[in-house]
């Protein structure tokens, strides 16, 4: 089974229903529930999603909507030796680094998602775009 990590921008497609992007986003959440597909998350983009939902629902909603993700998602560990590995790297963006390096920690995650691949540039993973990696999953 593929395992993916999912960035929090992909989520926030599908959370926040944004155009055109959240059908794709939906797709792949869809595969993740059926166990077509194996997705992560880490704590940073769990992090990051409350504080966003938050700004537009209150904290039971969005704990209900974590909740929910968290029955189809798994969580990758962060660690001390994946928070320096992401200090000392070339990465321009600090939490993009986490997400590499959680991803490359977590046995059998080859591919990250998102669309913002423009700063997963030193990555050693796959990095696709949801319609991109949709296009390459067998169907």
């Amino acid at each position: 089974m593929n395992k993916i990590l999912l960035d929090t921008d992909v989520i926030l497609d599908f959370f926040f229903d944004r155009s055109p992007f959240a059908e794709n986003a939906s797709k792949i959440l869809t595969y993740c529930e059926n166990k077509k597909i194996s997705g992560y998350v880490t704590p940073v983009i769990l992090s990051n999603i409350y504080y966003l939902l938050r700004k537009t629902a209150n904290h039971q909603q969005v704990i209900a909507h974590l909740k929910m993700l968290l029955t189809i998602l798994e969580i990758a560990s962060v660690n001390k030796t994946i928070v320096l590995k992401a200090i000392h790297s070339d990465f321009n963006d600090f939490e993009d680094a986490l997400q590499n390096f959680t991803a490359e920690n977590e046995k059998g995650i080859k591919i990250i998602v998102t669309r913002n691949f423009k700063d997963y540039k030193t990555s050693k993973l796959s990095v696709m775009t949801p319609e991109l990696y949709l296009n390459s999953i067998p169907k």
